[in-house]
C-alpha cells in the first residue's frame, strides 16, 4: 500500500517493482565486486558503537539511573543504547542513499544508460530505497546482537525492535534520496554532515528532552530522529503506549514524502 500511495503521488508514473528490484540487484554486483566496500560499512558502524562504549560505560558511572516512566529507572547504558541504534539506522541509510546515491548520478553517470531502458526513474527511487535499508539493517542487526550479548536488551524485546529499526532506515532513506537530488557537488555534504550531528545530539539521544528548555522541546519534538529514537526506545525498554503510533505515523510520513519528492526531482534531473 506504502509503494502504491507514493508512486501515485508523483504523478501517473509507473512503478514496478521488478525493475526496481533490479535497481538493487545491481548495487550488490557493484558490493561484490568492490572490496572495499566493507570497510566503508565498517567504519559507519564503528562510531555509534564507540559513543555507546565511551559515553555508556563513562558518563554512565557518573550519571546513574535515568527514569523511564511508570516509576521505572534502567542503568544509563540500558538508556542509550536503543537511541544510538536508531542513529545507526540513520546515518547508513542516509550515507547510502544520499552521498553513495549522488555520486552514482553524478560523478559516475551511472543511470544515464540505464533509463534508456524500460526502467524510470521511480524505480530507481524505491530501488535505491531499498539497497539503502539493506545497508541500514546490517546496522541495526549488528548492533541489536550487540546490546543483547551486553545485556542491554532481552532477545523478545530485540526481535520486536527490528521492525521500528527497519522503518527508521527507511525514512532516512527516502531523505537521502532527496538529498542526493539535492546536493551540487560532494562538499555539499558537509552542511548535510551538521545537521546529522545536530540530530544525533540533541533529539533525546544522550538526555532525556524534558531536561531541555521548553522552547528547544518543542524544536526537537519536530525533528525525524526524535521521533526515531523514542520509536526504537520505546520498544527496546518495554515502554509501550499510543504515543509510539503518532513516531510511527510521522517516520511513515516523511518517507512517503520523501519519495513522492526524490521521484519528482529525479524526472526533472533525468528530464524524463
Amino acid at each position: 500500500m506504502l509503494v502504491a500511495v507514493a508512486a501515485r503521488a508523483v504523478g501517473g508514473e509507473q512503478l514496478r517493482l521488478h525493475r526496481a528490484a533490479a535497481v538493487t540487484e545491481q548495487n550488490l554486483a557493484l558490493m561484490r565486486s568492490g572490496g572495499g566496500y566493507w570497510w566503508l560499512l565498517l567504519s559507519g558502524f564503528a562510531e555509534p558503537v564507540f559513543y555507546l562504549l565511551a559515553i555508556g560505560w563513562g558518563v554512565g558511572d557518573l550519571v546513574g539511573d535515568v527514569a523511564v516512566g511508570g516509576g521505572r529507572t534502567v542503568p544509563y547504558l540500558t538508556y542509550v543504547g536503543p537511541a544510538l541504534l536508531a542513529a545507526a539506522a540513520m546515518n547508513g541509510s542516509i550515507i547510502e542513499s544520499g552521498v553513495n546515491f549522488f555520486v552514482k548520478i553524478t560523478g559516475m553517470r551511472f543511470y544515464d544508460a540505464v533509463l534508456n531502458t524500460p526502467v524510470t526513474p521511480v524505480d530507481i527511487a524505491f530501488g535505491e530505497l531499498a539497497w539503502a535499508m539493506v545497508r541500514g539493517g546490517l546496522y541495526s542487526g549488528a548492533f541489536l546482537a550487540m546490546m543483547a550479548g551486553m545485556g542491554l536488551i532481552g532477545p523478545w524485546s530485540a526481535l520486536a525492535t527490528v521492525p521500528a529499526a527497519l522503518l527508521v532506515g527507511f525514512a532516512f532513506g527516502g531523505v537521502g534520496l532527496v538529498i542526493a537530488t539535492i546536493m551540487r557537488v560532494f562538499e555539499d555534504y558537509d552542511y548535510i554532515s551538521i545537521v546529522q550531528t545536530a540530530l544525533f545530539l540533541f533529539s533525546g539521544t544522550f538526555v532525556p528532552v524534558t531536561d531541555y528548555p521548553r522552547a528547544a522541546q518543542v524544536l526537537v519534538e519536530l525533528t525525524p530522529l526524535y521521533h526515531a529514537v523514542e520509536l526504537v526506545r520505546g520498544i527496546a525498554l518495554d515502554q509501550i503506549g499510543w504515543s509510539l503510533l503518532g513516531n510511527a505515523a510521522y517516520l511513515l510520513a516523511l518517507l512517503v514524502g520523501s519519495l513522492v519528492l526524490a521521484s519528482r526531482r529525479l524526472m526533472r534531473k533525468f528530464r524524463v
